[in-house]
């Protein structure tokens, strides 16, 4: 097809300030160059856009894309351990999530809908390894957590080993790469954090990902061993009488088993301290803030002004069907806007995108406008005369104002 210039009336780069009437030039899926008014675009075919704004595809770090069959099943609850009862209750009796054909409707559906809203990168996170196939299928990108549960402490070692098997059986993915992720301090025993840890050369995709701090009945059990926690994990026949309370933070306990580095995602801290988040940054962690899952679930408000402040990388996520109406990025953003107004509109669009892509591992060809980078780029409508169109864009953006250019226009 040869070089194709698009003109709009922004062009947000996100490494360099929004381009008021400017162009970028893509070819053979690359970005080739972008640039002002005044500068020569590359030759080849021009398109003027219009009024919206060009800018990188978003990055959705956190979902969990095979629980999409209980949308609108698990209504919002204040307390974090009726919410979970609920979502356990509903995963293990109903029948429409051992329909194979259900969830795996369920999952391309909300693939869909994610790349209608303008996302192109995901963090999906599974417990199966399912359904590769229709992920792969989705044209989108993005890596999966194969999420591991194991409380008791016994055969650590052999569990994770048993683990990078499961993920080595899946390595024909084009668009997908596969990760480990520990589901969480209250459900993953200290010895499988150990083994983790120690696994990490193992492994050619070295990213892991945990919910972390996310409920204070999470950080009762850390630090006291109470919060209700010992009482599912009894029912759930997953106990181990012989495991003791660190008696720190559940971000401390973390540090302490040598889990966090700069290829870690924490999800969630809502329930973070200053100490907490000056860890994850001298660590080199990304935060993944999913502020409207942690209202429905009960979690609470994450100090997301705390987290830009204490200069840790902050990336997005939307969370599960389970706990959030939908999976448009732009509605996470806006979320955030209201809950922190003192972050700039820039930074939370870098997180959106950039920053996500980065924690994913994609961050040398996604997420940003730049020679040489995947031409992943969505145009979004603007109302003409849009002077601040960072502001805009984080006010709520429908999917019907979203839409792709370039080659991926297409998928």
């Amino acid at each position: 097809m040869g070089p194709q210039t698009f003109r709009a009336a922004w062009i947000l780069p996100i490494t360099s300030a929004p381009i008021r009437n400017g162009w970028v030039t893509t070819d053979a899926g690359r970005i080739v160059a972008c640039g002002r008014p005044h500068e020569v675009p590359v030759a080849g075919e021009i398109r003027s856009l219009g009024d919206v704004v060009v800018m990188p595809a978003l990055a959705n770090a956190h979902t969990h894309l095979e629980l999409s069959w209980m949308r609108g099943r698990i209504p919002p609850s204040s307390s974090f351990l009726g919410w979970v009862s609920g979502m356990m209750r509903e995963r293990l009796q109903s029948a429409d999530g051992r329909d194979d054909g259900f969830v795996r409707s369920a999952m391309a559906g909300a693939l869909a809908e994610m790349k209608a809203s303008g996302t192109g990168l995901v963090g999906d996170i599974s417990n199966s390894l399912a359904h590769l196939d229709v992920l792969e299928e989705s044209g989108l990108e993005g890596m999966v957590f194969h999420e591991v549960v194991k409380f008791r402490a016994a055969g650590a070692s052999a569990f994770i080993d048993d683990a990078l098997r499961r993920i080595e059986s899946s390595r024909a993915l084009s668009r997908w790469r596969v990760a480990l992720a520990p589901h969480a301090p209250y459900s993953v025993a200290p010895s499988v954090y150990r083994a983790l840890a120690a696994a990490r050369s193992q492994l050619l995709e070295r990213r892991m990902s945990v919910h972390v701090a996310e409920s204070r009945e999470e950080v009762e059990f850390i630090g006291r061993g109470g919060g209700g926690w010992p009482d599912v994990l009894k029912r759930l026949g997953a106990w181990d009488p012989d495991w003791r309370a660190p008696r720190c933070s559940p971000i401390e306990y973390l540090d302490r088993t040598g889990f966090w580095d700069d290829r870690t995602l924490a999800v969630h801290a809502v329930q973070a301290s200053e100490e907490d988040l000056a860890i994850l940054a001298s660590r080199g962690v990304t935060i993944v803030t999913c502020p409207r899952s942690n209202a429905w679930v009960g979690a609470g408000v994450p100090p997301v002004e705390a987290f830009y402040r204490s200069g840790a990388r902050v990336a997005i996520g939307t969370d599960s069907l389970t706990s959030v109406a939908d999976l448009n990025l732009f509605s996470e953003l806006a979320a955030l806007r209201r809950i922190a107004p003192g972050v700039r509109p820039a930074d939370l669009l870098r997180s959106a995108t950039l920053a996500g892509a980065d924690a994913l591992g994609f961050g040398a060809t996604h997420g940003a406008i730049a020679p040489g980078r995947r031409a992943s780029l969505i145009a979004v409508a603007i109302p003409a005369g849009t002077v601040d169109v960072g502001e805009y864009l984080v006010s709520g953006i429908g999917p019907g104002k979203v839409r792709w250019i370039g080659p991926e226009s297409a998928c």
